[in-house]
């Protein structure tokens, strides 16, 4: 039986991995911004002032979003 070509394996990995990777960047950006409402200071500022562990936390958190989903965009591909 012929399929149509918008249900071929490769069509949609790609659709996968495109809606991954808008996921991880939104994932990124509202766990960033929720972050820095939640602690008791301003983290753009503090990386002006260069606070090195305030830069190594915020990069912890882009490394732990980009896993997850990662993960879920692997999981979900055939």
């Amino acid at each position: 039986m012929i399929s149509a070509w918008y249900e071929t394996p490769l069509f949609l990995n790609t659709l996968y991995a495109v809606g991954g990777v808008v996921i991880g960047i939104f994932a990124a950006i509202i766990t960033y911004k929720l972050f820095n409402r939640i602690t008791h200071f301003n983290i753009p500022g503090e990386l002006e002032k260069g606070n090195l562990a305030v830069g190594v936390v915020v990069s912890g958190i882009f490394i732990m979003i980009g896993l997850i989903v990662g993960l879920i965009i692997g999981m979900s591909l055939n």
